[in-house]
Order: C-alpha cells, then sequence, then structure tokens
C-alpha cells in the first residue's frame, strides 16, 4: 500500500510501507531501524518526549498492530523535512494524526505527532 507519493523522500516511503504492513510483517522492528537515527528525537501526545530509537520501536509497534489503513490527506517535502496529514483507521473508527519529520543523511533525526489522544484512545489506538 502506497501511503505517501513518489515525490516523498526514500525513507519516508519506506517508513509508511513498514506502518501499513501489519503487525506480522513489522516483527520486533528490525525493518525500521535503519530508517532511524541512533538518537531520534521523538514526541507525541501519549508518550511524551523520547530520545533514541528503541523507545520508538515499541511505542510504534503498539499502533502497527491497531491500524487497519491510512488514507493519505496531505504532504510537504523539502530535503531537511517533511510533514503528513493522514487518517489512520483504527477497530472503532478513523483518527486524524499529522507527522512533522526532519531528516538528515537518509535517516529520520526527529518525528513530532500531532492527535487527539483520548479520540485516539476512543477508537482503538494504543
Amino acid at each position: 500500500m502506497t501511503v505517501v507519493s513518489d515525490r516523498a523522500p526514500a525513507v519516508l516511503r519506506e517508513y509508511y510501507r513498514i506502518l501499513t504492513g501489519g503487525i506480522e510483517s513489522y516483527g520486533d522492528g528490525r525493518n525500521l531501524v535503519p530508517l532511524l537515527a541512533e538518537d531520534l528525537h521523538f514526541e507525541g501526545p501519549i508518550a511524551g518526549q523520547r530520545t533514541g530509537a528503541a523507545p520508538f520501536l515499541q511505542g510504534v509497534r503498539g499502533f502497527i498492530a491497531n491500524i487497519q489503513k491510512i488514507d493519505l490527506i496531505q504532504e510537504v517535502h523539502d530535503p531537511d523535512g517533511a510533514a503528513v496529514r493522514y487518517d489512520a483507521h483504527l477497530p472503532e473508527g478513523t483518527s486524524r494524526l499529522t507527522e512533522f519529520f526532519t531528516l538528515a543523511h537518509g535517516k529520520i533525526q526527529r518525528l513530532c505527532i500531532l492527535y487527539d489522544p483520548a479520540d485516539y484512545l476512543a477508537k482503538g489506538g494504543a
């Protein structure tokens, strides 16, 4: 399933391919590791701020386990970053998310995700 367009940086096309590939495909996250900077800085409404790829891999596993489909709404890219807005179809409904990426050396250096955490959890997000 293609989420972002061919205009998106390769690292993001692969990131969304993994996110939509299902939990069996995700496994322990080893396919995601090469896309992330070791000192990845992640920020989200439920997880708060975290540094390092390992904590992110654990959190994203719950997202992948519950996501049924992603519908792209809007994407914006430049050489150093991107923003992607989408609807995530969860077991109990659809929740809107926006991810902001900082990219360097072909890896995700920083990821900030915005969404309504109460809505996300009510619709089956984890």
